[in-house]
């Protein structure tokens, strides 16, 4: 199962998205509670405005408490269209006046005497308002205190503070998003640094092992000092790596040369034919083995190359004539013909020049160890963008069964022999590493050949153009 990878900017407006939804919700409820508490003041006012006006209105005459209801008590509260209006006026001797008899909220009327009193409460099956208002009457015939208690119903409070609840959502929501957006804007901007450090080591050579000097946030900063301490451990093991391989080169190739030297000198005339027939298997093996690891130094350095050189275009006609050259010993058999064919202009590729060489010459010493028998012809050509090194020879060819076979490590390229070398596989790698391949032409009108195909670099289809 594929493990899903992760987005640090994802995370951060994830995690910034849900803080702007929680302070939205805390908000909203904070707006319902504001709204609820403004219609309440609003309305409670005008209840308030209606019997105080009632209060007013009260009047004695001759020991009798009277009282007469202004219109305009009821107009403000009536422009509530859906709400219903209920009062009662008590005299100072607890009887109703006018009014709703049974319109009690349940309070002991005397505690309006302070300052007016506000209940909510159910009248008629209905949730209401109550307000209480109480006055002092003095009067040589009559005293006490009367009470004025008006009631509505709040269904036009409850609309009002849902309208203010929903505007204040509406702009609550706005506001997030306008802040989600600046997030968004904001945490791209502050992550443009990693990219910046991201396009740095990137464009970097694949041998600069030197520390990474660029600005950067604080923040990242740990960050860098850690990739500069990996670098300079890296560096040190690359050094030491290169120091190992070209020791490695010098102290096993020493001994094999002088190996082969001393067996070359010994004396086979007087050793009877069996001894002889051991001589030459030892002579054999010692060849083996120098070719061997001639090839195991050389695909370390083909590996090494590819991850730390940097590719530039170069002429695979030249490369291949020094390849030539190079695989061409001195002692190769008299009757052997070797002819090399190149182009009469340049075939530029973007490569790199010493590993080019190195699959050439094996694939030439290839031909030469097991396919040649009187011919060997090398041909550098392109046509359709590519470039071709063309290695053929009149020995009997691989089978085409075998052809996907033969590019593997340390298998033989000649019909009935086990593991040898690592001529192929090191061709058919360098040619991967340049965006090309190796194939075969089978063995018809023509010789057994062995082609090195690469795309033209940009320099020569220009040069072409």
């Amino acid at each position: 199962m594929m493990r899903r990878e992760t987005s640090l900017f994802s995370r951060l407006v994830l995690r910034v998205a849900l803080v702007l939804c929680g302070g939205a919700a805390l908000l909203a409820t904070a707006a319902w509670y504001y709204a609820r508490a403004a219609a309440d003041d609003a309305y409670d006012r005008l209840l308030l405005g209606a019997a105080i006006q009632i209060t007013a209105n009260m009047t004695v005459d001759a020991g009798n408490l009277g009282v007469t209801l202004p219109s305009s008590a009821f107009e403000l509260l009536g422009l509530a269209e859906r709400d219903r209006i209920f009062y009662r006026v008590v005299g100072p001797d607890g009887k109703t006046l006018t009014g709703y008899d049974d319109l009690d909220a349940g309070i002991d009327l005397t505690s309006a005497r302070a300052a007016p009193v506000f209940r909510s409460a159910e009248y008629r099956n209905a949730p209401v308002r109550i307000a209480i208002v109480s006055r002092a009457l003095s009067d040589p015939s009559f005293s006490g205190w009367a009470y004025v208690v008006m009631a509505q119903t709040t269904e036009a409070r409850r609309a009002l503070a849902s309208e203010l609840t929903t505007r204040a959502m509406i702009l609550v929501g706005i506001m997030s998003l306008l802040a989600l957006a600046g997030t968004v804007l904001a945490i791209r901007y502050s992550l443009l640094p990693v990219g910046k450090l991201a396009s740095t080591l990137r464009a970097r050579d694949p041998q600069d092992l030197t520390p990474v000097d660029v600005d950067m946030p604080r923040e990242l900063k740990p960050f860098v000092g850690s990739i500069n301490h990996f670098m300079g451990r890296l560096d040190e093991r690359v050094t030491l790596l290169q120091r190992f391989i070209a020791d490695a080169a010098h102290q096993i190739r020493t001994p094999l040369t002088a190996l082969s030297a001393q067996v070359d000198m010994l004396d086979d005339e007087d050793l009877d034919a069996d001894r002889k027939r051991h001589l030459e298997r030892v002579r054999d093996r010692v060849g083996q083995l120098a070719r061997l690891t001639n090839q195991l130094l050389s695909h370390a350095m083909v590996i090494h190359r590819s991850d730390s050189v940097r590719f530039k275009p170069v002429d695979l006609g030249d490369i291949a004539r020094k390849a030539f050259r190079s695989a061409i010993p001195v002692t190769v058999d008299p009757d052997v013909v070797v002819s090399f064919e190149g182009c009469t202009e340049p075939v530029v590729v973007l490569g790199d020049a010493l590993s080019l060489r190195e699959a050439i010459v094996n694939i030439i010493d290839n031909a030469l160890q097991h396919g040649t028998v009187q011919r060997l012809a090398v041909r550098v050509g392109r046509g359709d963008g590519r470039v071709l090194v063309e290695v053929a020879d009149d020995g009997p060819g691989i089978p085409a069964g075998e052809w996907s076979r033969v590019t593997a490590r340390f298998v033989s390229s000649k019909t009935g022999e086990g593991s040898m070398g690592l001529g192929f596989a090191i061709a058919a790698e360098v040619a991967v590493a340049h965006g090309g391949t190796i194939r075969f032409r089978e063995k018809g009108e023509h010789d057994f050949a062995v082609i090195l195909d690469l795309p033209l670099g940009k320099e020569g289809a220009s040069w072409l153009g």
